[in-house]
């Protein structure tokens, strides 16, 4: 018995001897020639690196894809730029300094690249690896398709290092001042996305210099750099042909007022204590000039249940309509809309004015202006998602398309592409695009199309609070910036979430600090102190 048990320990521990004496023989893995872009960047620490294959990890290239076009004159001469996203899907660029040669190649162009020996440094505000011979660069394929990027200009600015010498797309870029006729391109020009403004540059010299600025539009290009006098990065958007020009709208779309605020969970009953905050554009005679408000509420017992096959008009359980037709507001006004308690957090609280409640109805107890059955609360608190939409005019159908538009999270049954397709129309706010802004297409009027709330790129939301305490009377606080002289939001609303008082002010609402929303709005752009900032600002 003892023999058995040694002979099976012997058994056992001769083929991991065996593995160690051989382990000395074993291949492993073989070391790849090429080093992606983010590794090869992640070299330079504040010095000149002379590239080698031992501190390039073994390789002694890079394979990449041409993004530059010098045919448009507006990248900086001589320079090849290549980018790729090879290390953990990140995009990364570099640029090469090769002389004339650089312009023999073009966007899509796939080319090799032997960098060993080359010096990897800081010029002029941009990582190159300089010192590379024009004939080290092989090109091995044409015609590679560059996936679109689209970066909002915040992130480019707080990262300039990240995204410098990459091609990236600016959406929905507008200028401010607004451009007039005789406005061109030539100079730098301040380029807004509604995240930020970037420097968008073109030279003198362009072949597109003279193109007159376009309202809204979509700006390709790539991101190149300078050294401002503290030493910082300073990105600068640079076009490479007119082509990178993809124009969205020649005339602004304004909406009347828009949405800035709302209570969904008021301290105590909500049975008609929800309320919804607006901010006018403009000077609004409602009985004039009527409008309309309806709310959508998809918690699982809402009924009609499944997609809603009228959109914002399903009525039932699921949305709900106020028609605005009497009273009246001023330019940079708020106003209110929601249950007849008229009071700031649910029973026992600060009134809200008469004169700025401009349509009240007890939802508990009344239906609808048109549809909309009675209920206890007119926003979701179940985790599915709500949402608020305002109108133009008192007549809405299932193809009647709002003119301000927000959700509060996406659960529920919201969208189906169908046929038909179902859902919850949207417009060209902040967050939403009627036509995705990088698939338009002037030649096809359905390519990008995607008129629907969770169509296409039209996924982005509110959350709702991340505190699991209920009936504590949360305000939804939307802050941004719209600009009434440029037709378009220069910076996307933003939530903050604030426990109103039950005795607080009603200008609490209208006064809440946050350094998001100084103000300066108005037809004589007169700056509104620190004291009276509002959730949502005009300009």
């Amino acid at each position: 018995m003892k023999k058995i048990l040694l002979y099976s320990i012997l058994l056992f521990t001769v083929p991991f001897i065996w593995c160690g004496c051989k382990k000395s023989n074993y291949p492993g893995g073989v070391v790849s020639n090429y080093i992606p872009l983010f590794d090869l960047r992640s070299l330079y620490k504040g010095e000149d690196v002379t590239l080698s294959t031992d501190n390039m990890f073994g390789a002694n290239s890079i394979a990449a894809v041409v993004i530059s076009d010098h045919s448009g004159k507006n990248l900086p001469e001589g320079i090849l730029i290549v980018q790729d996203r090879i290390r953990l899907n990140e995009l990364r660029g570099i640029q090469i300094p090769i002389g004339t040669e650089a312009a023999k190649y073009v966007p899509g162009d796939s080319v090799q690249i032997n960098v060993e020996g080359g010096v990897l440094k800081r010029v002029n505000g941009n990582l190159q690896i300089t010192n590379v011979s024009p004939s080290a660069v092989k090109k091995v394929a044409s015609n590679r398709t560059i996936a679109k990027n689209r970066v909002p200009s915040s992130f480019i600015l707080a990262n300039p290092d990240k995204y410098e010498s990459t091609l990236l797309a600016i959406v929905k870029g507008g200028f401010d001042p607004l451009p007039t006729p005789t406005d061109i391109l030539s100079g730098d020009k301040k380029l807004n996305d509604g995240f930020g403004d970037i420097t968008l540059h073109t030279a003198a010299n362009a072949t597109f210099a003279n193109n007159r600025l376009q309202f809204s539009a979509n700006y390709y290009g790539i991101i190149i750099n300078k050294v401002n006098s503290t030493g910082d990065l300073v990105p600068e958007h640079h076009m490479r042909t007119i082509k990178d020009v993809i124009t969205l709208s020649s005339t602004p779309e304004i909406p009347d007022f828009i949405i800035s605020g709302w209570i969904p969970d008021p301290k105590g009953t909500n049975a008609n204590n929800n309320y919804i905050q607006f901010i006018a554009t403009r000077d609004i005679d409602f009985a004039a000039t009527p409008f309309s408000v309806v709310t959508t509420n998809n918690a699982g017992a809402s009924t009609p249940t499944g997609f809603p096959a009228n959109g914002w008009a399903t009525g039932g359980l699921r949305t709900y309509k106020f028609n605005l037709t009497s009273g009246s507001v001023k330019k940079g006004g708020y106003f209110y809309v929601g249950g007849t308690g008229k009071m700031i957090n649910s029973s026992n609280s600060t009134p809200i004015p008469a004169a700025q409640y401009i349509r009240a109805i007890n939802y508990s107890t009344t239906a609808g202006d048109g549809f909309g059955s009675i209920t206890n609360t007119l926003l979701a608190n179940s985790g599915n998602a709500y949402g608020i939409a305002a109108f133009k005019g008192t007549t809405v159908t299932s193809t009647t398309r709002p003119m301000d538009v927000v959700f509060i999270h996406n659960g529920g049954s919201l969208f189906t592409p169908g046929p038909p397709a179902q859902g919850y129309l949207i417009t060209n706010t902040d967050f939403y695009d009627v036509y995705d802004p990088l698939e338009v297409d002037i030649s096809d009027s359905n390519k990008g199309y995607q008129p629907y709330y969770l169509q296409g790129t039209n996924t982005l939301k509110f959350n709702y609070h991340n505190n699991s305490v209920a009936d504590l009377g949360w305000y939804y606080k939307a802050g941004g910036v719209y600009s009434v002289t440029l037709g378009k939001w220069v910076k996307a609303r933003s939530m903050k979430y604030i426990i109103l008082s039950k005795v607080a002010p009603v200008a609490t609402m209208a006064t809440i600090e946050d350094d998001n929303v100084v103000i300066n709005y108005g037809a004589a752009g007169e700056e509104i102190s620190r004291d009276t900032i509002p959730p949502t600002r005009i300009k």
